[in-house]
């Protein structure tokens, strides 16, 4: 990583959020530099575009299995190749892009049209750079907390506020050298990612021993009957996991209504994320009916799995609820797997679910090309080896053990990954608010930009909003 120093002169600002800024700078209102751009489009026949935190506006065709007809989108907002596009709800969250092909966004959204001559790729790291989050969500105006709640940064409010700027030549310095810096950082990730990819291969084979053959080396083994599962133990069972478990899909969306109960939800990317949904975790809050309620409360021993994604690598991928969670109900794009009592543990059909045989079997079944999802018939069908529920004890604690030092090899790695995002985010902030000088920084030798190795910035499963997608359709 390339070190720089501090400008050698500096103006105040009476800012909380940027304190000073390069002497030469110039300070500017937003709406002297942008124009709030309001075109409809007439017949809808643009590419819908969607807003994702770690790629910016993309096709959403391309991120989405919904498919939205022309009519529906007349009257979205036309947005062009270096126009700057705001999520109004999303500003403090960073979700303010530069967008680099023709379509539409949102009725929601505002798209700003530069006037002047500046780069918008330093204007779209400027306005994502954790001081300008600051300052725009303490100029929203709603209700929350402006991380979770609903607070709108107004346009009116957005063109008013004073913006530093430097020259364009220094924009286009520091965008050359962020995009270094930022492959210098996605090749470090690439390799913590490939590290946490061997741990996890080893840790599945573990576990797709484990529940397909138990922990007996000695035992006798009988045909399956199914050709993928192989040889079984002689005294288990063969079983489809419709006559183990409930399962139910949610439709439970992220929205509040007023004539709706107050809940937390289980998303996707808590799921995603986590082996174990527990109480103490910072779940959203939104409203669901009764009827939801009561049908997709979570319970001790439920099994919830990611039923679509843009890979077939994502779906089917579980979580394991250990307790009762009052108030916490299972959230659109999941399936809710409920045991049968006395038939199968959730720990072990969380380990099943997680094995890399039933893997297979949802790459087989999930439909999909841009996007991949498994229906309720596929995962009803899915075919798992049984053994009885005292042994079935006995391989999760097995399990457990065995994979414990792998989990914490996994944690410290993603934790290190962590780091390093934070470590970018406060490079950014520094050289788009002039901390930091860069203008006599030259690349090296080291300083190749791959824009491939650029996509090792995001998590995997960052840009996951389940419902909303981004669009503001729903």
């Amino acid at each position: 990583m390339a070190a720089a120093s501090p400008y050698p002169n500096y103006q105040p600002l009476r800012s909380r959020w940027v304190p000073r800024v390069p002497e030469h700078w110039s300070l500017l209102r937003a709406k002297n530099f942008l124009r709030e751009i309001d075109d409809r489009s007439k017949t809808g026949e643009e590419t819908l575009l969607s807003m994702r935190m770690q790629r910016g506006l993309v096709p959403h065709n391309d991120v989405s299995v919904k498919r939205i007809a022309p009519e529906n989108l007349i009257g979205y907002k036309k947005a062009q190749p270096d126009e700057l596009v705001l999520n109004r709800m999303q500003a403090g969250n960073a979700m303010f892009f530069r967008n680099r092909q023709p379509g539409l966004v949102s009725p929601d959204y505002a798209v700003f049209r530069l006037l002047r001559d500046d780069n918008p790729e330093y204007l779209g790291h400027l306005f994502r750079s954790w001081p300008m989050r600051g300052l725009f969500r303490s100029e929203s105006k709603g209700l929350g907390t402006g991380t979770s709640g609903f607070l709108r940064l107004y346009s009116d409010r957005f063109t008013a506020l004073e913006i530093p700027l430097p020259p364009r030549p220094e924009q286009d310095q520091i965008v050359a050298y962020l995009r270094a810096q930022d492959s210098h950082i996605a090749r470090l990730i690439q390799v913590k990612r490939n590290l946490i990819k061997l741990l996890t291969e080893q840790k599945l084979r573990i576990i797709d021993h484990a529940v397909t053959h138990g922990l007996d080396a000695s035992v006798t083994l009988k045909p399956s009957g199914i050709e993928w599962l192989g040889e079984v133990p002689e005294h288990w069972n063969v079983a489809f996991i419709k006559h183990i478990a409930d399962v139910r899909f949610s439709g439970v969306d992220k929205h509040s209504q007023n004539h709706e109960t107050p809940v937390r939800l289980c998303n996707y990317t808590d799921v995603y994320k986590n082996d174990r949904i527990t109480g103490d975790m910072d779940l959203m809050r939104a409203t669901a009916t009764e009827v939801e309620i009561a049908r997709l409360t979570l319970k001790a021993g439920d099994v919830i799995l990611t039923k679509d994604s843009e890979t077939p690598d994502d779906i089917g991928v579980p979580a394991w609820v250990p307790e009762d969670l009052p108030g916490v109900v299972c959230a659109y794009h999941l399936g809710l797997l409920r045991p049968v009592p006395n038939r199968v543990l959730g720990e072990f059909l969380f380990r099943v679910i997680g094995s890399a045989r039933t893997a297979q079997q949802f790459h087989v079944l999930a439909n999909g090309v841009t996007r991949f999802a498994l229906g309720k018939h596929d995962v009803k069908n899915a075919v798992v080896a049984l053994p009885p529920v005292e042994e079935q004890q006995s391989i999760c604690r097995w399990i457990t053990n065995k994979c414990q030092p792998l989990d914490v090899a996994i944690a410290r790695t993603e934790e290190e990954i962590k780091l390093i995002r934070e470590y970018r985010d406060r490079l950014i902030a520094d050289v788009v608010t002039g901390q930091v000088d860069v203008r006599s920084w030259q690349p090296g030798p080291e300083d190749v930009v791959d824009d491939a190795a650029l996509a090792a910035r995001g998590d995997d499963q960052e840009d996951v909003t389940d419902e909303e997608d981004g669009d503001g359709e729903d």
